[in-house]
Order: structure tokens, then C-alpha cells, then sequence
């Protein structure tokens, strides 16, 4: 098997993606790379060839859009019930990096940083020191001691591995 990482939309399609969550009518939802915001989705089209949605035909285009609306409903439900703190979602498009079709499901929350929270996330800094510092910058024990990243309640533990 090759490396899942060069051929997400192949992969998923093969069942060889192991961040895939669920099949929708118009792609697939996988757990985003990064998840220093926790809930990050990315929805990858079922269409290989697609790189933007003029791609797509009207109707291709139009399952596609529902699904991304569905997509972002389930991480607001999910996020909603596993941190009060949730504050919404943002959805984008974007297509820079990666040329394939493909549209990011951001979770926010009101614990991320004063100078980030009002950023787009790809400012966020993306290592995983970074990752330790923005939590333990929003969550503070009462004695002032800040938490480590491990220590949030609604996030698995980070390691290194899981923010590259």
C-alpha cells in the first residue's frame, strides 16, 4: 500500500484512508491533519479530476455544497457537546497547497487565544509546541500554573506525530 498522504481522494475511494469518518452523496469527511482546534473535518470530493467546483456539473456541484453544509452541521453538534467553550464553525474553500477539490471544516472556541481567535486558523502557528502553548495560554490552573495541552478535557493527548 503507498502512502494514503499522496492520494487522499484515490485512497478514500480504495478504502485505504484511515482518516476517513464517513461517506457522503458528494465525498468524503476526514479528520483534518492538524487538530490543534479540535473537530477540524476536511470534506474531500469523490471526484478525482476536480480541482474547484466549476469543476463539477451543476448538479455534482450542488450534492457536493449540501454535503459540506452537512458536514459542518455534524462539527457543531459534535463540538457544541464536547466543550462549552465551542463558539462556531467556519467553512473554506480554499485549493492553494493542495489542487484537489476539498473544503475545511473549522471548529471555534472562545479558549483559543486573544491574538489568534479573530485569525484565519492558518495563521496558527503548526507545531506542536505551538499546539501545547495555545492551550496552556487558554487554560490556566487557579494557582496560575498553566495546564499542558494533555490536560484539556475535550481533546485526545497530542503528540508530536499528530500535528505534521
Amino acid at each position: 500500500m503507498t502512502d494514503w498522504r499522496k492520494d487522499r481522494i484515490g485512497s478514500a475511494l480504495r478504502g485505504e484512508n484511515p482518516t476517513v469518518i464517513a461517506r457522503l452523496p458528494a465525498g468524503f469527511v476526514v479528520m483534518g491533519d492538524p487538530q490543534w482546534l479540535p473537530g477540524y473535518c476536511v470534506l474531500l470530493t469523490d471526484r478525482p479530476d476536480a480541482q474547484r467546483l466549476s469543476d463539477l456539473t451543476r448538479s455534482e456541484r450542488s450534492a457536493y455544497l449540501e454535503s459540506m453544509a452537512v458536514v459542518g452541521q455534524a462539527v457543531e453538534r459534535a463540538c457544541a457537546e464536547a466543550d462549552p467553550a465551542f463558539r462556531r464553525v467556519n467553512i473554506e474553500i480554499l485549493g492553494n497547497t493542495d489542487t484537489f477539490l476539498h473544503a475545511h471544516v473549522w471548529p471555534r472556541y472562545d479558549w483559543e487565544p486573544p491574538e489568534l481567535v479573530h485569525m484565519p486558523v492558518w495563521l496558527y502557528p503548526p507545531t506542536a509546541a505551538v499546539v501545547d502553548w495555545l492551550y496552556c495560554a487558554c487554560h490556566k490552573r487557579a494557582v496560575g500554573r498553566p495546564q499542558t495541552a494533555n490536560d484539556h478535557p475535550s481533546t485526545p493527548p497530542l503528540t508530536s506525530e499528530s500535528h505534521r
